[in-house]
């Protein structure tokens, strides 16, 4: 497999977290070019933070990160309201002891740092958001033309039979649904692990534990933000385990053979007073419409815990 370069948009947030030291981990058959942070799970400043000192404590200076968007394009934020904070905390990525940011981050917009990044690229970027979609949306409003320099998008968000803000629209794409629906249309190819796979991509308390136990300290910084962030998935969600949502798109470039998957055409309901931010997906391909959309439905669950636990600890050697 050849190496992929990758820029990293992402909002931290533990699974996004989680999605960084999985990338890191796989030097062999990722190299992250740049790392750009928008508000999601927490305002843009806690987000900024967290994903300097995840980088921080992984020994990682080198990589550039860039402050983005702290909204939405043509919406209100909804990132002031500390409606995320159940599921992540007031940090954003509570739990875990991390140490202050070693680096602060460019002098540059992320919309100006995606833009050197894939212009400066000899080969093909891949994209890899794992939080609302606006820096990835104001990069092909402003330019258009380094769509032919991208390779495709590997995204989280969005389901085609569920949501997990609204009953029908998930998090990333109800938050800035006008973002998702400029890139869902670009022409790009996408890669969409929504909640239908990603809700069966779950760690177990016994798996957790293992990981505690191979007694590194990316390890065990790994399985104390599982501590935390599974309270949730358990107390709220009742679901058998702590979801890694966002580790599911880094996952997808590196062992695709572990997912199951379907071409669709994909869209973003943008009006609905019930279903505004819905991905709208078409496997049956009822409208006729062209498939812009890989989306995962499966995993196999026992494979990807196993390659989880195997890319934190492989940190630690």
């Amino acid at each position: 497999m050849r190496k992929i370069p990758i820029i990293m948009d992402c909002d931290p947030g533990h699974d996004d977290a989680l999605a960084m030291l999985w990338a890191l981990s796989e030097p062999e058959k990722l190299e992250i070019k740049a790392v750009t942070i928008v508000a999601g799970n927490q305002t843009l400043e806690k987000t900024t933070r967290n994903a300097l000192r995840v980088l921080t404590f992984a020994g990682v200076h080198n990589i550039p990160v860039a402050m983005g968007a702290d909204h939405p394009l043509m919406r209100p934020s909804i990132f002031e309201e500390g409606v995320t904070e159940m599921v992540h905390g007031q940090s954003g990525l509570d739990g875990p002891a991390m140490p202050e940011p070693g680096f602060a981050p460019k002098k540059m917009s992320a919309l100006q740092l995606l833009i050197k990044t894939i212009e400066e690229s000899e080969e093909k970027i891949t994209l890899v958001p794992t939080g609302p979609l606006t820096n990835i949306a104001a990069l092909f409003l402003v330019r258009p033309d380094l769509k032919e320099k991208i390779e495709r998008i590997s995204l989280m968000g969005g389901g085609a039979y569920t949501g997990n803000w609204t009953p029908a629209a998930e998090y990333n794409i109800y938050v800035d649904p006008e973002a998702a629906s400029i890139v869902f249309n670009s022409g790009v190819p996408i890669v969409m692990a929504g909640l239908d796979v990603t809700h069966q991509a779950y760690i177990t308390r016994e798996e957790n534990e293992i990981l505690r136990q191979k007694g590194g300290r990316i390890a065990v910084f790994a399985a104390e933000l599982i501590d935390f962030f599974s309270r949730y998935h358990y107390e709220v969600e009742k679901l058998p385990g702590c979801t890694i949502h966002d580790a599911c798109a880094v996952a997808y470039l590196c062992h695709p053979e572990i997912f199951v998957e379907k071409q669709c055409h994909v869209d973003i309901e943008l009006e609905g007073s019930l279903t505004a931010g819905t991905t709208v997906c078409d496997p049956g391909n009822y409208e006729g419409k062209e498939k812009n959309a890989t989306v995962l439905y499966g995993v196999d669950r026992e494979k990807f815990a196993e390659l989880f636990i195997e890319a934190m600890s492989k940190l630690d050697k």
